[in-house]
């Protein structure tokens, strides 16, 4: 004769049974969808760290070989970061880097392309504005006042908008309108505290044009 707690187990399992018949196909599928989901979290995962690894290796590589001025190696291995992580925070830096290298090396086109390559990538809005603001320093040694100014129009972050004036008097000047360089120079002056070496830089060309900013409230 079955005992109380056979005949309890026997329900028991014969309720499990009902369960797993009626459920059990979602409950191996949701289990599927997790652990698949915990599996591609972890690629994912590794991934990035993997990435950012790489990038941080080749942008050493790219900062020694721009140290010893060695351009051909600088543009190997910038295509290679490019191509291996070129959203990371290295490769931006990197393009910053490598533009002064191809800029100084009279590479003025390819020194463009990579800052334009920063300004498209770069999630950090800083590093996207040092790129334009040497973009339009490129564009006014070309020659091109209207592209170096449309690089200064996008909007930037609020430290760099004593530099953008600083920068667009430079091209307002180049552009002959004294009048419109002097008050972006003296609005640069301002934007930028006294403790700034580069705001002696923007009293001189205010002072060539005549203007004394410690002695104005304009």
């Amino acid at each position: 004769m079955a005992s109380p707690y056979d005949l309890q187990e026997q329900e028991q399992l014969a309720q499990l049974k009902h369960f797993w018949a009626r459920y059990g196909n979602l409950i191996t599928w949701l289990l599927i969808a997790v652990l698949g989901a915990f599996a591609v979290w972890n690629g994912w995962q590794y991934w990035q760290r993997k990435t950012a690894l790489e990038a941080a290796a080749l942008y050493d590589e790219l900062d020694r070989a721009a140290r010893a001025n060695d351009v051909d190696r600088v543009r190997r291995v910038w295509a290679d970061l490019q191509k291996q992580a070129g959203r990371s925070a290295q490769a931006q830096h990197g393009g910053l880097l490598v533009a002064r290298v191809l800029q100084d090396a009279g590479e003025v086109q390819e020194a463009r392309a990579a800052l334009q390559a920063v300004v498209e990538r770069s999630k950090d809005a800083g590093v996207a504005a040092a790129a334009r603001l040497r973009l339009s320093a490129l564009e006014l040694q070309a020659g091109d006042h209207a592209a170096a100014l449309k690089w200064l129009d996008a909007s930037l972050p609020p430290e760099f908008a004593a530099l953008v004036a600083d920068r667009r008097g430079d091209v307002l000047l180049a552009q002959g309108q004294t009048d419109a360089a002097r008050q972006a120079y003296q609005t640069a002056w301002r934007g930028m505290g006294p403790e700034v070496d580069y705001r002696r830089i923007i009293e001189a060309k205010l002072n060539a044009l005549g203007v004394d900013p410690t002695k104005t409230s304009e």
